[in-house]
């Protein structure tokens, strides 16, 4: 199911229209992680399954798929190349865990749909967390990054990862929570600079319902993904439920 190269202007619309006009993303991933008995106390968090119980991840996905999900995430977010370096890793190594993820999210929508008759649309979308994400410092919600940090910063560290998880068989990717304008469009230059081919989202994180955490405003966070032509949908996650609605509001007038 890679839809390198189709036109991605078409791509959600055509998507929408096979699963009866409206699709269903999965959910939280750590949280059923956590039900089903991994320990997830590290810097990694999810990410760090990949490494020690992949079947759970697996696990997860096929719950997901059982309850109707359209699109399953993989368990990427807080997987990078400098996370798993830290943990003693080699880079090699550290590039096929990424790999990895992705690769046990397409295992679960192969063993789910020999299950079934007919093959209702489910797409892969390899998840990719922000900077504050792999700093697990708590930045990840307050978007504030220091000023040493640039665009450039932010391409330098994302780069790698994204050409891999582009390169892995995805369906798309899904920047999430992204909670900052500066990383937004790190994202839409790397995606246009490195000639990605899968389209992608993005999804924002706010706690005002107009701004996202950084104080910056959701409408200019939308501009920016709404320049570059891999983006197909932006979104909104890990927010208080109240706000969506407004903030779904502001993004559509963008």
């Amino acid at each position: 199911m890679g839809l390198g190269g189709q036109e991605t202007s078409s791509f959600v619309s055509d998507f929408l229209e096979k699963c009866g006009g409206y699709a269903v993303l999965d959910g939280g991933f750590a949280t059923e992680l956590e039900r089903h008995g991994a320990d997830l106390n590290d810097p990694l968090w999810s990410a760090k399954c990949l490494i020690s119980s992949p079947h759970l991840v697996r696990r997860v996905h096929l719950d997901y798929l059982d309850a109707g999900a359209n699109v399953i995430i993989t368990a990427s977010y807080q997987a990078t190349i400098q996370g798993f370096e830290a943990k003693g890793f080699s880079k090699e190594e550290a590039k096929a865990l990424i790999r990895k993820s992705v690769e046990i999210a397409i295992e679960a929508r192969e063993i789910y749909y020999d299950k079934l008759q007919s093959r209702r649309p489910v797409l892969v979308a390899a998840s990719v967390g922000s900077y504050g994400a792999y700093l697990a410092d708590g930045s990840e919600y307050s978007g504030n990054y220091g000023d040493a940090v640039t665009v450039e910063t932010l391409k330098d560290f994302h780069r790698e990862r994204v050409q891999i998880l582009a390169n892995s068989g995805a369906d798309l990717i899904a920047f999430e929570t992204t909670p900052n304008k500066i990383e937004a469009k790190a994202y839409a230059e790397l995606l246009e600079e490195e000639g990605i081919d899968i389209p992608a989202w993005f999804s924002f994180t706010s706690k005002d319902g107009i701004n996202v955490v950084s104080g910056d405003s959701i409408s200019e966070c939308t501009s920016i993904a709404d320049s570059c032509k891999q983006v197909v949908a932006v979104g909104i996650n890990c927010t208080p439920p109240r706000f969506i609605h407004g903030l779904v509001s502001l993004i559509r007038k963008v």
